[in-house]
């Protein structure tokens, strides 16, 4: 049986969700390229928050800013209400903020019920002195990682390939157990690099199915996704990139009609 993680808050409007991430005024140049220009974001708290925009408009180097493997030129950043500093990944890690690559990145001769245990790392207690000699505490905890990546294999739908090495799992099952993994950190955002890149229609389907499931346990989202019909039929909110500048936020419905946005994506001539 699948095990809710955080119950959601109630609330009586999305507008009065305490904000996850307020991100402002984040500078990134790399040489003589300005990759990121006054990028602005507040994401609340139970929100699907998109993050689109055309191939090389700075998705990518905005989560890799926020999540510590670039260094900002600029900016401010805040986690529920808290600042924090994206100096190292382990450390964002460690302060709530979860995320996933375009490229999977697991450890592929390990299996899936051990690669949702070492995303545990930055939540356990007992150092390697403990688990060389095998302390009562130590094995305790170990008892409890392993049943909590239990209950997020079952919460994914791959439970069942718990003991199959990584790189036997079928692509679509590589990407259900990157989120498992990426959850199993206990995040305040999880952060999700194109989760359905190489996906077929099918895999897509059963996505969008997780990511609103684990939205409905109270869990906060921000996703980049070039699939835009993916991205407007589950994002409480976007904002669009161009050329690393932010060119419109909001709501889908608003955004998709934004003449800005439709030139970013089709040119000014449509």
């Amino acid at each position: 049986m699948t095990t809710p993680m955080t119950a959601p808050a109630k609330t009586t409007a999305a507008t009065e969700m305490p904000l996850v991430l307020k991100i402002a005024g984040v500078n990134k140049r790399f040489g003589g390229l300005q990759a990121l220009s006054d990028v602005s974001v507040n994401i609340r708290q139970g929100q699907i928050y998109g993050l689109i925009g055309p191939n090389g408009a700075g998705k990518t180097t905005f989560f890799n800013v926020i999540t510590g493997l670039y260094q900002p030129d600029s900016g401010s950043f805040e986690l529920a209400g808290i600042p924090y500093s994206p100096s190292a990944p382990h450390e964002v890690a460690k302060a709530g903020i979860a995320r996933t690559f375009q490229n999977i990145r697991l450890f592929n001769e390990m299996t899936a019920l051990e690669n949702v245990m070492v995303g545990r790392h930055v939540r356990t207690h007992q150092g390697v002195f403990g688990a060389v000699f095998h302390h009562k505490a130590a094995r305790i905890e170990e008892a409890g990682i392993r049943a909590r990546a239990m209950e997020l294999l079952d919460f994914v739908g791959i439970a069942r390939f718990a003991q199959r090495t990584a790189r036997h799992l079928s692509y679509g099952d590589q990407r259900r157990l990157e989120i498992a993994r990426a959850l199993a950190t206990e995040p305040k955002l999880l952060a999700l690099d194109e989760p359905a890149a190489g996906m077929n229609a099918t895999e897509k389907l059963g996505l969008r199915e997780l990511l609103v499931k684990i939205k409905t346990e109270g869990k906060t989202i921000l996703l980049i996704e070039h699939d835009v019909k993916l991205v407007m039929g589950l994002c409480d909110r976007m904002t669009v990139l161009d050329y690393g500048k932010p060119i419109a936020e909001g709501i889908p419905a608003d955004v998709q009609k934004n003449p800005a946005v439709i030139e970013a994506y089709l040119g000014g001539s449509h």
